[in-house]
């Protein structure tokens, strides 16, 4: 899988540009603010119908215009796959495939694996637990379009409860109808979460030990209200203290994944190094698992990513990004001694773009 061409019109930043990448590694280096990572957010949104920064489609217009337009051709399987979206202020967007639009947007989801790695990623430590369900969701609706399915109808169903609880109604026979649904949903959500995770771990843990050089231990555990008890008898129990918060406290929506360096929790104990290194490991690992679940290997997009890391650090991410294992990766950075560094490595295609003002100069 990769991206041959991009045309954008009115992304952020970006007044317009045209662009033709190779198979390989592409590099965007400039100053800060020039649309370096904007450029890099074009191909994520191609493959997820949403920006990686902000998902207000409207704000993702450039200023003062009032539309925004991007296209990219792909090649998955040798097969080109043409991507193209429109946004005007005031409309619905339009997001279409070969010039085909689609009905809804989750059917577009995980025809172009991709993975990122940005210091946006830091909300997965420094958040709540709805960032980690979150990540644990992208991955597994990249590969498995049933569990997206099962997910939008629990959500669902998990709002009409709770427009129940905050109506103060306590009508068993209203909340049983959204309860029933939540409970199918849940255990089929409950088993993938778990059947990834354990397959997924081990991954992660083999990267972490390279990235960190083997100098500490990570691990991550999984923590479910499923694993309590039954679902529904939790549901009938929590009524009125659901009824006194107005939301609902117990099912899988609350699920979360607990990170430890060692025996400790990460986020108290990690340094800016050893956290990015926790996180290019999940990242790296969801790479791989991508890879061998879809069949195709995927994206892989680098913001920044040698920013907060030592030199030994950035030595162990370059000798495996620049493996014959990888595709097509897009990094921005705004240091050349790191670029050249990995693409000194790298046997295969390259290309680099210098940016200035949001253009390719």
């Amino acid at each position: 899988m990769f991206l041959k061409k991009l045309s954008l019109i009115n992304y952020k930043n970006l007044p317009e540009l045209e662009a033709e990448f190779c198979s390989g590694i592409n590099c965007f280096i400039g100053q800060n603010g020039v649309g370096k990572t904007n450029l890099l957010d074009t191909v994520y949104y191609l493959a997820f119908c949403k920006s990686h920064t902000n998902n207000i489609d409207s704000q993702n217009i450039r200023h003062d215009e009032g539309f925004m337009m991007l296209s990219g051709c792909f090649l998955r399987n040798n097969i080109e796959e043409n991507i193209s979206v429109g946004v005007k202020k005031g409309q619905k967007k339009s997001f279409q495939r070969n010039k085909k639009e689609y009905e809804r947007l989750a059917d577009h989801i995980g025809l172009i694996p991709l993975v990122i790695v940005s210091p946006k990623d830091d909300v997965l430590i420094s958040e709540g637990s709805a960032e980690r369900r979150k990540f644990i969701d992208g991955v597994i609706a990249q590969y498995d379009k049933e569990y997206l399915n099962q997910l939008l109808e629990y959500n669902h169903a998990l709002t009409q409860r709770n427009c129940l609880l905050r109506a103060h109604n306590l009508d068993p026979d209203l909340l049983c109808v959204s309860e029933a649904i939540m409970v199918r949903k849940a255990m089929y959500i409950y088993q993938k979460r778990v059947e990834f995770l354990e397959e997924f771990l081990p991954i992660f843990s083999q990267y972490y030990t390279v990235v960190s050089g083997g100098k500490e231990l990570a691990n991550i555990q999984y923590r479910s209200n499923m694993q309590e008890g039954d679902l529904a008898e939790l549901l009938e129990q929590s009524r009125y203290r659901d009824d006194i918060l107005g939301y609902t406290t117990k099912g899988i929506h609350k699920d979360e994944l607990e990170m430890f360096l060692g025996e400790y929790p990460l986020k108290k104990v990690a340094s800016q190094g050893q956290t990015k290194s926790f996180l290019v490991a999940l990242k790296l690992a969801q790479f791989f698992f991508l890879k061998k679940s879809k069949g195709v290997t995927p994206i892989l997009l680098l913001d920044d990513i040698f920013d907060k890391l030592d030199s030994s650090r950035v030595g162990q991410i370059v000798n495996l990004v620049s493996g014959s294992e990888f595709g097509q990766i897009f990094i921005t950075d705004t240091n050349r001694e790191h670029l050249d560094l990995l693409l000194e490595n790298v046997s295969g295609q390259k290309k680099v773009f210098y940016l200035e003002e949001g253009r390719i100069v």
